[in-house]
């Protein structure tokens, strides 16, 4: 599949242009600061001007060893994990309409460019994701290592936040993406938790609620670090219980 760049409308790029002119402004205080510095590394390919075109985002991608892959929406995991050990980052095509700038059933492009794609440009974030994919097509037949690690995708890659110097900060795709859930985080019953892999993989999640628990790493590197800790344990024989999606 390839994007069809050329048969976007007019409309198409003003929702555009609306979604990434209110998040951009909104996240200034919000999103961790390697966010914030891909964004601008990447605003020539990945700006607000117009609906990005693919080909200018994976000229720049490659600098970190990534590349798009065009999908028409959510795919199998069995062929999710192994594009993701190559360095491909799955994207839809399709941008939501004005009506919808606010909620979403599944992600489209504006979640799976806007959000996912400035961190990796980050060379140990990008490093993480990658190894991640490698972890995943390493025990695509293992289905408690596979959920484990949905988990993992969840409450990291999705809606994880990081330390900052004043309260916690965003750089999970699903939060960056999304203006109610970037507000969100910061209502006061909220709980944030320290980052620890082993509660991590034991959360269950459900993926059409706002979310109530998120954690909080230290570092890109800690991330990096914590999936030694997930080899382990798939190692060592996991025991948790299928996840409740609903």
């Amino acid at each position: 599949m390839r994007q069809e760049h050329e048969k976007y409308t007019a409309e198409d790029h003003e929702v555009w242009q609306i979604l990434y002119d209110r998040q951009v402004e909104n996240l200034q205080d919000k999103a961790a600061p390697q966010y914030l510095e891909c964004v601008e590394t990447i605003r020539p390919e990945l700006g607000r001007d117009a609906v990005p075109d693919f080909r200018d985002v994976d000229e720049k991608l490659a600098q970190t060893g990534w590349k798009m892959e065009v999908v028409k929406g959510l795919i199998p995991v069995e062929d999710f994990f192994p594009l993701l050990a190559e360095g491909r980052f799955c994207s839809s095509t399709w941008l939501r309409s004005k009506s919808q700038l606010d909620y979403l059933e599944e992600p489209d492009m504006f979640h799976d460019t806007f959000g996912h794609l400035p961190l990796l440009l980050d060379p140990v974030y990008a490093a993480f994701v990658k190894r991640f994919g490698k972890l995943g097509q390493t025990h695509i037949t293992n289905a408690k290592a596979i959920t484990a690690l949905q988990r993992l995708y969840w409450f990291t890659i999705e809606f994880g936040l990081m330390v900052g110097e004043k309260r916690p900060l965003i750089y999970g795709a699903g939060a960056l993406s999304s203006f109610g859930e970037s507000n969100h985080i910061y209502e006061a019953d909220i709980e944030v938790i320290p980052y620890d892999v082993e509660k991590v993989i034991n959360n269950h999640f459900i993926n059409n609620e706002i979310q109530m628990r998120y954690y909080e790493i230290e570092s890109f590197d800690q991330l990096f670090d914590s999936l030694a800790t997930v080899e382990a344990l798939i190692a060592r024989g996991l025991d948790i219980e299928e996840n409740i999606v609903r």
